[in-house]
């Protein structure tokens, strides 16, 4: 018999289904002792209790505390907007429960940081959620990158680009306030980025930013005028503490672009690109190739080989978007069942959150900042 292991979930939007998916799929394709249990959800919206039963949740409340208090609840999962995040982490870890939250992380690096202490104080499990990760293709570019296939790093390239904020009548969201968001793309979409750069290449060691707000007012749903506070797009490059550079760009009025996140990594062997929308393919070059059949090619990561792909189908059978959650839970089940910290945590949010909390301060300043070492 699977050990249950019981969840508790903030938020049940476009994340909260995302999470419901994962926790419903995990142990069914991985090997695991648990049987994670949606015990119940938490949401502010009137349509909760259709949510949690299409869903599968036990329960349902508008009190996030009644989920934190849950002596039934052994995992607070945080799907909610960024400015709750710190004061449930730091109430779930007090109550002993190990904690899962989405990125980025906090609004800032103290409050991120605050987050990361109280978990271990608590010594309970915790989890930020960069779940590209946990892409086969991602794994991939990891490991060749790890066993020196490209050589010495010189170069990195992200973009995260999206449109859903083109149109100027787009109404106001929580994502366009500072007090809520934190900061818009740069931290929306940049967080997946540089947690991406951190894993592939490494610590960044200072930065020097741009961002700007092209829409600076959007009405409400009601029509209240609001003005818009947190960036629509950012650029910033780093200086990573390995010599390496880096390029950075994110926004959400980039016409044509739906979730376009892309990355390409360049060294004195080869290079690799990667692009989200075709996240089946990682795209590889090598320099020592026969000159006549040199250039990059794409690598199909649908192999039985290829990190995660065993569990699901035969090759050629490609994977989805939703899939990373369901790795990025098995890889947080493993790590409960090894007793071990699970991977990418509180500290890798931390350490996310201080090269963001640099990139606003450099583009206040228009010089470059240094990145704290921790």
């Amino acid at each position: 018999m699977k050990r249950p292991i019981r969840f508790g979930l903030i938020g049940h939007r476009f994340m909260g289904k995302a999470h419901s998916q994962a926790l419903h799929d995990v142990s069914f394709f991985f090997p695991t002792p648990y049987e994670p249990v949606r015990a119940v959800i938490c949401g502010l919206e009137a349509d909760l209790p259709e949510a949690a039963a299409r869903y599968g949740w036990a329960r349902h409340t508008k009190d996030w505390r009644e989920v934190v208090s849950d002596p039934e609840v052994d995992v607070v999962v945080i799907a909610s907007p960024g400015n709750t995040h710190c004061e449930i982490a730091l109430a779930a870890a007090q109550a002993g429960k190990h904690v899962i939250c989405e990125k980025p992380l906090a609004r800032t690096a103290e409050e991120a940081e605050r987050m990361w202490r109280a978990a271990e104080r608590a010594g309970v499990k915790h989890l930020v959620n960069f779940n590209y990760r946990r892409l086969p293709a991602v794994q991939l570019a990891r490991d060749l990158i790890a066993a020196g296939k490209l050589g010495q790093v010189y170069y990195f390239r992200g973009t995260y680009w999206q449109d859903w904020a083109l149109d100027p009548a787009f109404p106001f969201v929580w994502r366009m306030d500072k007090s809520i968001a934190g900061d818009g793309s740069m931290a929306d979409k940049g967080s997946h980025l540089v947690d991406l750069a951190l894993f592939l290449v490494g610590d960044i060691a200072e930065v020097a930013a741009a961002k700007t707000i092209f829409v600076r007012e959007r009405a409400l749903a009601s029509g209240e005028p609001r003005p818009v506070t947190t960036d629509d797009a950012a650029a910033f490059v780093v200086r990573f503490r390995n010599g390496a550079l880096g390029l950075f760009g994110t926004s959400r009025m980039s016409a044509g672009h739906k979730n376009a996140l892309g990355f390409e990594v360049n060294g004195s062997l080869g290079s690799l690109l990667f692009d989200l929308e075709r996240l089946n393919e990682l795209q590889v070059y090598f320099a020592g190739d026969e000159p006549d059949t040199n250039g990059f090619r794409t690598v199909m990561v649908t192999e039985s080989a290829h990190r995660y792909v065993a569990h699901w189908w035969p090759p050629g059978h490609v994977l989805g978007w939703e899939h990373a959650f369901i790795h990025q839970y098995w890889e947080f089940l493993e790590a409960l069942r090894e007793d071990r910290q699970p991977s990418p945590n509180f500290y890798d949010g931390y350490r996310v959150q201080l090269v963001l909390d640099a990139v606003a301060l450099a583009d206040q300043q228009k010089t470059w900042i240094a990145v704290p070492e921790v």
